[in-house]
């Protein structure tokens, strides 16, 4: 099981205050940089959840780990294989927002109630995921959108895992004052 980051994740998320700054998340990847504007409308605890663990370092180094064609790209697991995580688990804010290109939503088990760090872009429309996994966020702009679809396109193997390996490189919290 992995270590309990809880602690360190709440100790970064003090000075968050959604009605003050608006927050972004940029990844650097090995496939070029991902820029992701977060929807704290809807899903207030996954945005500070992903704001935390991207201030504590917790992405950086973190391999892509399932990447299915024409579906989602999925990140976040310390061990890369797809199950590991921080050690604790968030409850599902489900929400009306689609599940588009260039959505960012979290991963979780059968359990509605599981998500922790384990993340996913979608590569299309995706209407299946619609108010069974928790939307926070979506990609920026078009650049941004062309890197997660150009990781969406790499060569596979078996469980869906890159043939070469894709990972985030750096992960940042971008702050702007509202």
């Amino acid at each position: 099981m992995s270590a309990n980051r809880r602690a360190e994740v709440d100790q970064a998320l003090k000075d968050v205050d959604f009605s003050k700054n608006t927050y972004q998340i940029e990844f650097e990847t090995s496939m070029g940089t991902i820029l992701l504007d977060l929807w704290p409308d809807v899903a207030p605890g996954h945005c500070k959840n992903i704001i935390g663990l991207t201030k504590i370092g917790y992405y950086d180094g973190i391999l892509f780990h399932r990447v299915i064609d024409g579906f989602v790209i999925q990140a976040g697991c310390p061990q890369g294989t797809g199950t590991g995580g921080p050690g604790y688990k968030i409850n599902q804010e489900f929400n009306a927002r689609p599940h588009v290109a260039g959505v960012l939503s979290m991963a979780r088990t059968n359990d509605p109630n599981s998500a922790g760090s384990q993340f996913f872009l979608c590569l299309g429309p995706v209407s299946s995921l619609d108010n069974q996994y928790t939307g926070f966020g979506k990609t920026a702009d078009q650049a941004s959108l062309d890197v997660v679809l150009k990781i969406g396109k790499v060569e596979t193997g078996a469980q869906d895992r890159p043939r070469k390996d894709v990972k985030i490189t750096k992960g940042t919290v971008k702050v702007t004052a509202k």
